[in-house]
């Protein structure tokens, strides 16, 4: 097993421990669970978004991010996500995690503190320079995009 990344966290008010720290919630998870510290409840109407606060503060070492992403329960069940998925948290930053939550259904939900809102998952990254050319290689896909192999799978449809 390889050795995990060792990251500097912050609690906002650290005398609040109700609040778990984001935490895998399985040994091979990807993504730790993001809960919310709100002070009170906070209804979400149909089509509504709110800043969610997490309570905590990060450090990423350099060349490291943080993507903030929707939770499959809260999608499926509750049609609620995050609007700018995945969120970006920079290694520079220093405020604290908050979650644009946001409810796509029809009916309203309700953001309980200790709730799991969000996952978090950290990654490197690589930067880029850019070198100005007047061609590129070629590929087989070409300019083909935005649905162009179709719907089902195998290419038996060619007209999604």
């Amino acid at each position: 097993m390889a050795e995990n990344l060792g990251v500097r966290i912050l609690r906002m008010n650290p005398e609040q421990t109700d609040i778990p720290l984001p935490q895998y919630a399985t040994d091979e998870s990807a993504g730790m669970d993001i809960c919310a510290a709100v002070d009170k409840d906070i209804k979400l109407q149909p089509g509504e978004t709110s800043l969610i606060p997490s309570g905590f503060i990060i450090e990423l070492p350099q060349g490291h991010e943080a993507q903030v992403r929707p939770r499959s329960g809260l999608a499926i069940k509750h049609s609620v996500g995050i609007l700018n998925s995945p969120g970006t948290i920079d290694s520079d930053y220093r405020g604290e995690v908050k979650i644009i939550l946001t409810n796509f259904g029809k009916k309203s939900f309700i953001v309980h503190r200790g709730d799991r809102i969000a996952q978090m998952v950290v990654t490197k990254y690589e930067r880029v320079e850019w070198k100005v050319s007047s061609s590129l290689a070629g590929s087989k896909r070409g300019e083909g995009g935005f649905g162009h192999t179709g719907v089902l799978s195998q290419g038996k449809n060619k007209d999604g």
